[in-house]
């Protein structure tokens, strides 16, 4: 959700900025723009709605220089139009700043000291660089303590990058709750939000915590906190390369990164097993769960499908009752809590917004609690007291698929360990690696069949408004994710439920041709109510569809999945729903990878 992005001491600086946006489409974004300047060029704020390539269309050769700073704005405050689009400059000009982030105290900035100012748009950002402008140009302050002064007002969510178009040497940079990284270069520095955006340039980069501020010039990275005391702060080494983020020949990311998924189930199990077949899971964290007499999971979206794709399994090799919650709700109305809680906040990008909010309160009650994510180094993990690395590689497409798959099977090695170290005998008759190996076949057969799933969905959801998916058990949360799968790519108004739910409202929802999909793993003690639910739907007129494990299919079966332990059965039986939304996505016309409205790491509230 947005994204920034800055350089200094390098002549390439439009280059770079360009690149660095064009990697953070991916964030989902309506506008764009970048400001350009050097001791020896004029400045330059070029902005545009719509695509980067809208934007790029709109810069000339005369656009260059050797510092600048660029961002793509995803609308909060203020439609999508070329005012509202970042960099925002002050009235004179001379101040000119990108923004992530919501300031909740904009209003009351902007009648206590900015009644008088004039302002092109209506972006809360626009507020900033003006209180800043004032306090520089009216009050005499310098840009650094015009900066700090801005920063000790301004309450809310924020990453800034502030530069001076007096001063081309210099891009000042603070934030608080949204993510802000320096990137190292030779004889030059850079600023974003996303360490893929300045991969190309560099491997090196440092974190900034919240409530610091960054002085950043070609030579030097000068990290403050917000009183002026310079902190400390190491650099580190991404993971990553420019093949882990290129589509290679694929036409989407998101098909790609759903190919991925039996390479992550692979990796997973090199990464927590040893050589002898024992898990190889932190004993500290194995400790905490032992001690603990419930697991809270909390999770936004996909991640929060994922939590309750793996409860089951998590309830009975830990014996440990687990309890989902929403994120965005446990963060200003958590429930009463039991006795000795653990927390485990599963996360993409480790940088929901809202997860993090109820982090907090964790750790101001002192409770301990472990991140799952693919990204080291992002806030969740860092905050937290353990964290877990899903390790399934850069995911660039909005729709997360490899993340999902790859946080329920980091919580088996999780829930494997702590069963082991309790004695419990369903954990010790679980074969994880054998399991999971047999799930990567089984994802790999699934994966061969995309031409007949292609032609099922073609037949099905060509001109749909609606869809339904339905399961009983496991099969209800992976309904659930298919759901959300397919109305957030193919704007198709997807709802997953509960099958037997259906006679108690939604089956009046019903009608001719209205789409039902419905997803029967190996239980046969629930398989056959499922397939009278089906009946029901069918009777009533529905087109209905099946996707069944091999263990209960009939012949007249849709698609066939693998049998797989019942455990895992949330991670195989989610691949033909992941490539049905991809599917009817592409057979709409739609772009696949930025679906409207969405982004792909929420930072805001």
């Amino acid at each position: 959700m947005c994204g920034i992005v800055g350089v200094v001491g390098n002549k390439n600086a439009t280059d770079i900025l360009m690149q660095g946006l064009e990697k953070l489409e991916y964030r989902g974004y309506d506008s764009a723009g970048i400001f350009v300047n050097g001791a020896h060029s004029e400045p330059s704020l070029i902005k545009a709605v719509g695509r980067i390539a809208d934007l790029r269309a709109k810069i000339g050769i005369d656009v260059a220089g050797t510092m600048g700073i660029g961002h793509t704005r995803w609308a909060t405050h203020g439609k999508p139009t070329v005012d509202n689009a970042h960099p925002h400059t002050s009235a004179s000009g001379r101040f000119v700043l990108v923004h992530n982030g919501v300031i909740e105290n904009f209003v009351e900035l902007k009648a206590q000291y900015l009644a008088d100012d004039t302002f092109k748009g209506q972006t809360d950002t626009e507020i900033a660089v003006h209180l800043i402008a004032k306090f520089a140009e009216e009050e005499g302050l310098d840009t650094l303590k015009a900066f700090q002064k801005a920063l000790n007002l301004i309450k809310g969510s924020y990453a800034f990058a502030l530069v001076d178009a007096y001063d081309p040497e210099v891009i000042y940079v603070a934030k608080n709750k949204s993510p802000l990284l320096i990137g190292l270069g030779e004889n030059y520095n850079m600023v974003c939000s996303d360490a893929m955006a300045m991969i190309r340039e560099t491997s090196e980069f440092m974190e900034i915590h919240d409530q610091e501020l960054v002085i950043l010039t070609k030579e030097n990275v000068q990290v403050l906190d917000y009183q002026g005391n310079e902190v400390a702060r190491d650099s580190y080494t991404a993971e990553l390369d420019l093949s882990d983020i290129g589509k290679g020949t694929y036409p989407f990311y998101m098909l790609k990164e759903i190919d991925e998924q039996p390479a992550v189930m692979r990796k997973l199990i090199a990464t927590y097993t040893n050589e002898d077949g024992s898990m190889k899971v932190d004993d500290k964290i194995v400790k905490e769960i032992q001690a603990a007499d419930r697991i809270y999971i909390i999770a936004a979206g996909t991640s929060y499908n994922a939590g309750f794709g793996a409860k089951m399994m998590l309830e009975a090799l830990t014996n440990t009752p687990v309890e989902l919650g929403v994120a965005s709700e446990w963060g200003y109305d958590m429930p009463l809590l039991s006795k000795r809680p653990f927390f485990i906040f599963l996360s993409q990008s480790g940088e929901t917004a809202d997860s993090r909010q109820v982090l907090v309160k964790a750790n101001e009650l002192g409770l301990p609690s472990l991140t799952i994510t693919n990204v080291p180094g992002s806030t969740l993990s860092r905050e937290a007291s353990y964290t877990m690395l899903i390790g399934a590689g850069p995911e660039i497409a909005v729709a997360s698929t490899k993340a999902y798959t790859g946080q329920i099977a980091t919580l088996a090695f999780l829930a494997k360990a702590v069963g082991e170290a309790d004695g419990e005998p369903k954990a010790a008759a679980f074969d994880l690696v054998k399991e999971l190996s047999l799930v990567a076949q089984s994802i790999e057969s699934t994966l061969s069949e995309k031409d007949e799933i292609s032609d099922v969905v073609a037949k099905l959801l060509p001109n749909t408004r609606n869809a339904f998916y339905i399961g009983r058990k496991q099969d209800y949360f992976v309904a659930m994710e298919a759901s959300l799968k397919l109305k957030e790519i193919s704007y198709i108004q997807c709802e997953g439920f509960a099958a037997g739910e259906l006679k108690h409202g939604t089956i009046s929802l019903i009608e001719k041709g209205t789409p039902v999909i419905a997803l029967i793993s190996n239980n046969k003690e629930v398989a056959s109510h499922t397939r009278g639910n089906v009946m029901e739907t069918v009777a009533r007129g529905a087109s209905a569809i099946t996707i069944v494990e091999e263990g209960v299919a009939r012949a007249d079966d849709t698609i066939v999945v693998n049998q797989v332990h019942p455990y895992l059965s949330a991670i195989s039986m989610v691949i033909p729903t992941q490539l049905i939304a991809y599917f009817a996505s592409m057979q709409r016309g739609l772009d696949v990878d930025k679906p409207r409205n969405l982004a792909k790491a929420v930072t805001v509230e």
